[in-house]
């Protein structure tokens, strides 16, 4: 087996690594983002459909070399550089080798993924990631059959071996529907399966739904579905649980287990109030899971993502040098 997608991006973005999201580690710095074409899955509800689902790879890639791809990151004033956009276990082998490029610099790797990859393929691919981000669906097997056309349990396979067998820092997302993954009973499930078997400092994230791809008969997710999935989950334990794609600054900062105080305040991917020393909290001194430089990110990242466009052009689309595309998503 050959993959045809070796070196061909679909596009480069620089964003806050709060987009990922990713809000434990290196939070307020910047990454570089990048995916190829293709996944794994068949999600109904794709966000980045345009490119997963693209077979039209000469067309629409760009050429890039691991190193290349390091080196930019670097010069970009990046502190690491991410496989998203489709999902990197689909095209490992450019995702290891970048990675093994950056670790040589001195840049952090983060993997964006559903999670859906066989136990044999899961210790090469993660020895080379310092962070993942999991896209946890739903947590039904009717949900994953029907909508993604994959299945639940290797998944949640992946995040048992992750907790366990790794040291890859990892966070969990979960996409909030209307109407197919949004009952309260489902999600009370969820978190009482990842406190059980993962830990209650694992961060959540609930982030909304926008209508796309072959779900356009569904509406966005109200807010007050996230918010209310947010409470479920700190009821069930959950130390670190967040909102996302929606205005909500208080279910989007970080806060003291121990002392309740504001440790990280975010609006949107701006952060303001900073009280971490290192991983510890400035009041009390009670350490924050994660991975914290010294000090607080030096960047504050982008509030929409900038296409690092390799000869002037649009990675995504075809209208030329742009600044800033919405196509990209994560």
């Amino acid at each position: 087996m050959i993959l045809t997608t070796y070196g061909s991006s679909t596009g480069f973005c620089i964003d806050p690594i709060e987009k990922k999201p990713l809000n434990h580690f290196l939070p307020g710095t910047s990454v570089l983002s990048f995916g190829t074409a293709g996944c794994n899955l068949g999600c109904r509800f794709c966000q980045n459909w345009s490119i997963s689902k693209s077979r039209e790879i000469e067309i629409l890639s760009e050429k890039a070399s691991p190193e290349g791809i390091a080196q930019a990151a670097q010069k970009l004033g990046c502190k690491s550089v991410a496989f998203t956009y489709n999902d990197p276990v689909i095209w490992a082998e450019y995702a290891i080798d970048t990675a093994k490029a950056c670790h040589q610099i001195g840049l952090k790797t983060v993997a964006v993924t559903a999670g859906y990859i066989t136990p044999e393929a899961r210790p090469e691919f993660y020895s080379v990631m310092d962070a993942a981000n999991v896209d946890l669906k739903a947590f039904t097997e009717k949900f994953y059959k029907k909508v993604t056309l994959a299945a639940l349990a290797p998944v949640l396979d992946t995040l048992c071996w992750l907790k366990r067998e790794s040291n890859v820092w990892f966070e969990i997302t979960n996409l909030v529907i209307p109407g197919e993954n949004d009952d309260p009973e489902e999600i009370a499930q969820m978190c009482d399966w990842i406190v059980t078997n993962l830990g209650e400092e694992v961060p959540l994230h609930f982030t909304a739904f926008h209508p796309d791809f072959r779900m356009m008969d569904h509406p966005p997710t109200p807010p007050e579905t996230l918010i209310a999935a947010r409470q479920q989950a700190i009821r069930a334990g959950i130390k670190y649980a967040y909102t996302g794609n929606v205005h909500d600054p208080s279910g989007q900062s970080t806060y003291c287990p121990n002392c309740q105080a504001v440790l990280i305040e975010r609006d949107w991917f701006e952060i303001n109030t900073y009280e971490l020393k290192g991983n510890t909290c400035k009041q009390c001194g009670a350490k924050i899971p994660g991975v914290y430089e010294k000090d607080r990110g030096s960047g504050k990242g982008y509030l929409s993502s900038i296409l690092f466009m390799l000869n002037g052009q649009c990675m995504h689309c075809p209208y030329g040098a742009v600044p800033t595309c919405s196509s990209a998503v994560n």
